[in-house]
């Protein structure tokens, strides 16, 4: 398999960070909604807040690599006998999830550096990643409107992402299997 992009297939690269990618968004938003059901103060829900965080970045950093990678790639062409509705459709989605899956995590990001509590943000245990001065540096009776501000995103962004994940594979699955094309052929492994 090639390493880059065709007009045929997705290459290598882009199908490790797509499927990379989408794992872990699945992992952090299942993570996310479990976190939401745990009362406070239990005792696991410090290792998964640390490993939603330390996801979260990651997705981040991913995203930014694969959107480098994706201007230096041509965009795959879909299928020519696809109307021009269904084509802005799927174009306006994958956008839509370039913006969320990295909405989501800066959100994220925000929201612990503007905490009031100031705790650090560690990333999977091994350091420290760096906060966001101009939220740190918010006089205290600033950052608590603001760390609501950017929850309330970072939930409200989560849940758009898992509208947009079902729309996506019910659209996989479409061109899978009603419309047979090669859509989703292009982005599997092998």
């Amino acid at each position: 398999m090639a390493t880059r992009d065709s007009q045929l297939r997705y290459g290598s690269v882009s199908i490790a960070l797509h499927w990379l990618i989408a794992l872990l968004v699945i992992l952090n938003l299942a993570g996310g909604l479990y976190m939401g059901t745990l009362p406070r103060g239990d005792a696991t829900q410090a290792l998964i807040i640390m490993l939603h965080k330390s996801t979260g970045l990651t997705i981040l950093v991913l995203t930014l690599l694969r959107l480098v990678w994706r201007l230096m790639n041509p965009w795959q062409p879909l299928p020519m006998e696809m109307s021009p509705a269904l084509r802005a459709a799927a174009r306006t989605t994958h956008l839509l999830f370039y913006v969320l899956i990295l909405a989501i995590p800066l959100s994220g990001w925000a929201m612990v550096s503007a905490s009031p509590r100031g705790g650090p943000l560690v990333w999977y245990g091994l350091f420290e990643w760096p906060k966001l001065g101009f939220l740190t540096s918010l006089p205290l009776e600033q950052k608590k409107p603001w760390t609501g501000t950017f929850a309330e995103s970072h939930e409200l962004l989560a849940y758009c992402a898992i509208a947009l994940i079902v729309l996506h594979v019910g659209a996989a699955l479409y061109h899978q299997y009603i419309r047979r094309d090669d859509v989703l052929r292009r982005m599997m492994p092998g």
